[in-house]
This record gives C-alpha cells, sequence and structure tokens, in this order.
C-alpha cells in the first residue's frame, strides 16, 4: 500500500515523536537501528520529512532529529504519507490508468473510491501524539 520510502518514514516519525515526547532528539544511527532500516536510506527518508517540516534536523554536538512537542498532536499520518509519497495514493487510479473517473472508469474504480476514503480519513484522524500514547501503552509496536 505504502511506498517502503513512506513506510520507514512513517516509522521514523514515530520513533522521533517518542523520543521528542520524552525530551530527547534523536540521532540518525538510532533511528535506522530502532526501524531497521540501512543508514544511509534512512539519511535520505529524513531529508523528505525535514523539507516538509514534519521533523527538525539539528546539527552540531547535541543535535539529532526531533519534532516539537506542540505539534505532535497537529501533524497526521496523511502529512506524512503526503511528504514522501504525495497525492497519489489517494488521487490516482488503482490500475495506474491515465483517465479514471465515475464517467470513465477502470474495473476497480467503484472499490477503490471507498477505500481511498476510508484510508485519507484514517490517516488523517491518527495524530503523532495518539500513536506515541498507544506505543508507551504497550498497545501497538514500531519493530518486531
Amino acid at each position: 500500500m505504502f511506498s517502503k520510502t513512506c513506510r520507514y518514514g512513517i516509522k521514523a516519525t514515530i520513533y522521533i515523536a517518542q523520543q521528542s515526547q520524552e525530551g530527547k532528539r534523536a540521532s540518525l544511527k538510532e533511528i535506522a537501528e530502532a526501524i531497521d532500516s540501512p543508514v544511509a536510506f534512512t539519511a535520505k527518508v529524513l531529508q523528505f520529512l525535514s523539507k516538509a517540516a514534519i521533523i527538525n534536523a539539528t546539527k552540531g554536538f547535541n543535535g539529532g532529529y526531533s519534532i516539537e512537542k506542540e505539534l505532535l498532536e497537529k501533524i497526521t499520518l496523511k502529512q506524512i504519507v503526503k511528504a514522501i509519497d504525495g497525492d497519489q495514493l489517494f488521487e490516482e487510479c488503482a490500475l495506474g490508468l491515465s483517465i479514471c473517473n465515475a464517467n470513465e472508469p477502470c474495473p476497480m474504480h467503484d472499490q477503490f473510491v471507498n477505500i481511498r476514503a476510508q484510508l485519507n480519513n484514517t490517516l488523517a484522524a491518527s495524530n503523532l501524539l495518539s500513536v506515541v500514547k498507544e506505543l508507551a501503552l504497550g498497545n501497538t509496536v514500531l519493530k518486531r
């Protein structure tokens, strides 16, 4: 469903949010290890997130990646997906046709309209603070 880059971006952002909630910055190496991702690939993913102003990158001795605590409730999983994969998950044809709409639907169009709407609503309603709280309670996991 999500690209590999997007999956790692979501996991990295959640990990950074978790650390930020505790008042810490996370290093590149720490993030890569926490999400089981190669360091170079993780660095590229973090560039997308930083450019989209989802995470903050601080250089120097006490540097690292963080998210302002007051933004944890405002940043949604949908924003992360859009920052990395764009709108295509929410707008493009499921079969990749250049023209697909209610007047000229692909064979999957009607089913995917509902799936897309539900996914859009779920991701838009899921903010980082709620995800971090579920992790802290042990109701969810970030890594296996």
